[in-house]
């Protein structure tokens, strides 16, 4: 029986896992995966088109799944919504796999050409996180969570292939520490609309961007995130 492509790709990205470490996500690495799974050149780049660069993309959004996944079975009934963020969180530093590849995918993607395929991979896993703990903002919340959010991911990953404290707990501290950042700016807004003498600036903010909607998810699927049903 033929296998999927789906099925082929995750077959390479097993493959090319043993040589990221030694050649990066790299060409050579590609080949190296390519001839490990006894697939022809052409059919490898059919399937992955720009080659180990494919693959990197899709070693982050299977982390992705794994996390969502995660999420979904916890129970976080008695947590308090900044915890269930700061847990999400942790359940994904937990679905990372191979540290290694982790940092070699992080300075791929810190390359100005694959810099904006980056961003969008840390846009999408803000976007499954809070998708996933039942976000149902639908105005401009929608972006501004998931911009913030991002900015905390992408603080985590760093700091976390720093992290070697025993079982990452520093990495734990550090997801805490910066939800409670987030948590205070939150608390600043919301002191600015409660304030008489500063809810003018809130109402500016509301007149102004009032109008902004959250993507239409059924009709821009090709829009950066978890347009187009969930992680990939």
């Amino acid at each position: 029986m033929d296998e999927t492509p789906e099925r082929i790709r995750e077959r390479l990205l097993e493959a090319i896992l043993d040589h990221v470490p030694f050649d990066g996500w790299s060409e050579a690495a590609f080949r190296a995966a390519q001839r490990d799974c006894d697939v022809t050149a052409a059919e490898a780049r059919v399937i992955c088109p720009r080659g180990a660069v494919d693959l990197a993309v899709a070693f982050h959004r299977r982390a992705d799944r794994a996390m969502v996944e995660a999420i979904k079975a916890a129970d976080m009934s008695g947590l308090r919504f900044r915890d269930k963020v700061a847990e999400a969180l942790w359940l994904r530093v937990g679905a990372m796999g191979d540290r290694e590849a982790v940092r070699r995918a992080t300075a791929l993607f810190s390359l100005p050409s694959h810099a904006p395929e980056g961003a969008k991979l840390i846009w999408e896993t803000a976007d499954n996180v809070w998708t996933a703990l039942g976000d149902s903002s639908r105005d401009v919340n929608w972006y501004t969570k998931r911009a913030t959010l991002s900015g905390v991911w992408a603080s985590v990953v760093l700091f976390w292939l720093g992290d070697e404290s025993p079982d990452r707990c520093e990495t734990r501290a550090f997801i805490d520490r910066r939800i409670d950042d987030v948590m205070r700016i939150e608390k600043v807004k919301a002191q600015v609309r409660d304030n008489p003498l500063t809810r003018p600036l809130s109402k500016l903010h509301e007149s102004l961007f009032g109008g902004i909607k959250a993507p239409d998810l059924d009709h821009l699927a090709d829009l950066p995130g978890r347009l187009g049903g969930g992680p990939r």
